[in-house]
């Protein structure tokens, strides 16, 4: 894990009834030493993966997702044939704390899946998302309950259709978007009825079809049943609230533990969630204003002890997610 100085916990809890945070990660099978590197376009790819790897296969599908592609794509490599096998869980522990967010397998089996899904949730930040064909395979790894995965169904794995989203949205502005009825470019519907459909819904899996003649995503959900977008937009808070407070704390001799240091830590919290409410990740009221409340203790409010420590805790908030609207009813009556 990097060093740190500033932690943000962030607890989502649900009512009862200039970190970007895209770039996806592949992680392919390679001769060779492990190692990771980013591309800028998918002809960079082939000069170290050629066209018939599954690795240039996977970072197509993400490049080629029209205007709003990602920029980049990353490659991380690890050995199966190697005399002291690599894994891919043991490539992606080395270069969890790389500048990627989404991580994938050029290929794999479901034993690999979750494999890769095990790292990414003990370590409490970013997403996995992989693609299975049968409801075998989602029933298998839906039942981790896994809350930074989200599983694909597809009759047409070498499509890639998660790759295909992560690459097409997963960079938009955090908050900007859900992940419920997007557009694939270069993946087919797959030809599943309702009945199956909502099979793979029950497993909090979703998949791409068509829709009103209309070719999009049928959800957006992690298998612990929470959406994609909230997720994203927690870490989005998180890693950019740590990294603004930890630049002014680098930026200036000295934050004084009184009633005038401590404003200037809450500020840089406060600019964070406007920037969050901004971008759609914090509900707003009519007047567009975010809906959160920012507490900081004052220093006769801390503890003497956390004082000595030079270690302040009085900082906290909360926050309205302002989610997305998935489905939508309307009523009418007509008269003559």
């Amino acid at each position: 894990m990097p060093l740190k100085d500033v932690k943000v916990t962030i607890d989502i809890k649900k009512p009862s009834a200039l970190t970007g945070l895209g770039t996806p990660l592949i992680l392919a099978d390679k001769a060779g030493p492990q190692s990771f590197k980013i591309y800028g376009d998918i002809e960079g790819v082939e000069v170290d993966f050629p066209q018939t790897t599954d690795a240039y296969k996977a970072a197509k599908v993400a490049f080629k997702q029209g205007d709003t592609s990602t920029g980049k794509v990353a490659i991380a490599t690890y050995n199966l044939s190697a005399a002291t096998p690599i894994t891919a869980a043991e490539t992606l522990e080395k270069y969890y704390d790389e500048d990627w967010y989404f991580v994938s397998l050029a290929t794999g089996a479901v034993s690999d899946y979750i494999a890769i899904s095990d790292v990414v949730e003990g370590e409490g930040v970013k997403i996995a998302g992989h693609t299975v064909d049968s409801i075998e395979d989602l029933t298998t790894i839906s039942a981790k309950k896994y809350d930074r995965t989200f599983v694909m169904m597809h009759d047409k794995l070498e499509q890639y259709p998660h790759l295909a989203l992560i690459g097409g949205h997963g960079s938009k502005l955090v908050g900007s978007i859900t992940y419920k009825f997007k557009k694939l470019i270069g993946v087919d519907p797959a030809p599943y009825d309702a009945t199956t459909l909502l099979a793979i819904h029950d497993l909090n899996g979703f998949a791409y079809v068509s829709k009103g003649g209309q070719y999009q995503t049928s959800e957006g959900t992690l298998l612990s049943g929470e959406y994609i977008d909230v997720i994203h937009g927690k870490d989005w808070v998180k890693v950019n609230m740590e990294q603004a407070i930890s630049t002014l704390f680098v930026n200036n001799d000295k934050i004084s533990y009184d009633d005038v240091g401590i404003p200037q830590i809450e500020s840089e919290a406060r600019t964070i969630l406007e920037i969050a409410g901004q971008q759609g990740i914090i509900a707003k009221n009519e007047a567009e204003q975010p809906f959160y409340t920012l507490t900081a203790l004052r220093r006769t409010q801390t503890n003497a002890a956390d004082r000595v420590e030079r270690n302040y805790k009085g900082l906290s908030f909360s926050l309205e997610l302002a989610g997305a609207i998935h489905s939508a009813e309307v009523k009418g009556e007509m008269v003559y």
